[in-house]
């Protein structure tokens, strides 16, 4: 009688633990609304854009772009972009540019959701590179879509078009691209 006591008791609990599991799936998306786009909240992320290999060429490219901005008003932020451009060419120099960019920002009220927007931006600032001769002048342009995945956290993906003129001692580089980032809404003081 103790064994089968003892085998009852081993059973209820296995089977107490297994069915005490509580099952939790990874958060995937958070309905903010426009809580993190309101009038005097922060804004401070970064992106990999423009990442890719020419295999005629052999030519490696990549973009890094830290960003901090503000919301003037709802839906509208200004900031600051730097944009770091790196390559890797086969026998030859590897050249690195670099950009200062003030940027603006539109949230569209538009086919917006609670966890999702699509935004606007524009920036224009300077630009130069290592081994260029002086600075000149940067912009760029592009649509983009915010996947809030926390109250405070969006993945992003910014398609457009982005020139950075004179900025490497073979003149222009300038092209469609897409920078693939988060931002960090960091909520104002009220």
């Amino acid at each position: 009688m103790k064994k089968f006591m003892l085998f009852i008791g081993a059973v209820a609990l296995s089977v107490g633990i297994t069915f005490g599991q509580i099952e939790t799936t990874p958060q995937t998306s958070s309905a903010v609304g426009t809580r993190p786009i309101q009038q005097g909240n922060w804004m401070v992320g970064g992106g990999i854009g423009s990442l890719g290999y020419d295999f005629d060429s052999e030519v490696f490219n990549i973009a890094v772009e830290p960003s901090a901005g503000y919301f003037v008003s709802d839906g509208v932020a200004l900031g600051l972009k730097l944009i770091a451009n790196f390559q890797t060419i086969k026998d030859g120099d590897n050249p690195f540019s670099y950009g200062l960019l003030p940027f603006a920002r539109y949230y569209f009220p538009e086919g917006a959701s609670p966890s999702n927007r699509f935004f606007a931006e524009a920036k224009a600032g300077i630009a130069g590179s290592r081994g260029g001769d002086d600075v000149n002048f940067g912009f760029g342009a592009g649509l983009g879509y915010a996947h809030f995945i926390t109250d405070n956290v969006a993945l992003e993906a910014l398609a457009g078009y982005n020139d950075l003129s004179g900025a490497s001692a073979s003149g222009t580089q300038g092209g469609l691209g897409l920078t693939l980032g988060f931002q960090i809404y960091l909520p104002g003081q009220r």
